[in-house]
């Protein structure tokens, strides 16, 4: 019997690093090239918006099990926060003058203020409400979600002072958002989330999903893993919020409605809940489309729920199921064909777990 071989882990993210360059490479080229345009540049960098929101929002549906519906509430609070960081700054009077280098580590202070902003009010509204689940779970995030909505266009009156310029918007944010940096955030979005969920830590929070009270029964700390997934969750949107305030340049408190995080939640459902291949695909297709159907207005909305609806009765799991693609496990099974696979021990197994 011969002895099948396995891809080393330094290998594996070799593979993966050298793929994720080649794929930047040739979206890059295009784009200095003139292939795709500026109107698809921007499609681009929205389809890199939304892939963020979609794995980010799967931490808390697809791995822990949960239903939250409030993910734009979060993004709202990463944009405005990043949003007020970037316009008290010098990173505007920077990029105007052409010092890219100098406006590099405000960008990266931006994109950190901005997650983990999002990250504590994460924190405030996980602890009570990862209390409740299902129905009651959903409606109490959803209520949270909308509360920050209504505090955004309210608090410069409370305050007494300009400091998010409620339904007027906040303006003249600094444009911070390229190809470059949204392909950049995607792929360490990616690579975090991986390295969480292949982690014991990513085990435990799986394990929740399956059986909570089974979970709970060798002694996993549910409530925490709980509260750390959404936490998670909600600093990945806040950093997409950031990206979205420096794309557009402005922000109105209306963008972050009810419908905004049906949409995400739209994303994960179609691609797969627990599935990062399944939201990635989610996101671009139905940004695409969007893009397509953007001259009927809100009527896009039928054909999402229409697409909702089919994929509920042909396809329950989502286009992707639970399933996540690898490259390294495909080199392996073309390396070792033709052998046969030998029963691993228990270690042996754990450790193949865990590098997959």
């Amino acid at each position: 019997m011969k002895q099948t071989k396995r891809i080393p882990m330094p290998v594996r993210y070799g593979i993966n690093l050298v793929l994720t360059l080649a794929l930047w490479g040739v979206l890059a080229a295009m784009i200095a090239s003139g292939v795709i345009t500026n109107y698809w540049n921007g499609v681009l960098i929205t389809i890199g918006i939304n892939v963020i929101l979609a794995v980010s929002l799967n931490i808390a549906t697809g791995y822990l099990g949960q239903l939250p519906l409030g993910h734009a509430g979060f993004m709202a609070v990463g944009a405005y926060a990043g949003g007020i960081f970037m316009k008290a700054t010098p990173l505007g009077a920077l990029l105007k003058a052409g010092e890219t280098g100098a406006a590099v580590p405000w960008i990266i202070l931006a994109l950190l203020i901005a997650g983990l902003t999002a990250g504590v009010f994460g924190l405030i509204i996980g602890i009570p409400a990862l209390r409740l689940k299902g129905d009651y779970l959903a409606i109490i995030t959803l209520g949270f979600g909308e509360i920050i909505r209504v505090v955004l266009t309210n608090v410069d009156s409370v305050l007494g002072f300009k400091f998010t310029y409620g339904a007027a918007g906040l303006k003249q944010i600094p444009k911070i958002t390229s190809f470059n940096l949204v392909f950049l955030c995607v792929a360490l979005t990616i690579l975090i989330i991986h390295m969480v969920m292949k982690s014991k830590h990513g085990r435990a929070i799986l394990s929740i999903r399956e059986n909570q009270i089974a979970a709970e029964s060798v002694g996993i700390n549910t409530t925490y893993y709980k509260v750390a997934a959404f936490v998670l969750s909600a600093v990945f949107a806040g950093v997409a919020g950031c990206l979205y305030a420096g794309y557009l340049g402005s922000l109105v408190p209306s963008s972050f409605k009810f419908m905004k995080s049906i949409e995400i939640l739209v994303m994960v459902v179609l691609g797969g809940m627990g599935s990062m291949l399944g939201s990635v695909i989610a996101a671009s297709v139905l940004t695409v489309i969007s893009e397509l159907l953007r001259s009927v207005g809100d009527y896009r909305m039928v054909f999402y729920a229409l697409l909702l609806v089919l994929m509920m009765i042909f396809r329950p799991k989502g286009l992707m199921g639970t399933y996540d693609f690898s490259m390294s496990r495909l080199l392996e099974k073309l390396i070792n064909r033709g052998k046969a696979k030998p029963v691993p021990s228990a270690a042996e197994g754990e450790e193949a777990q865990r590098d997959e």
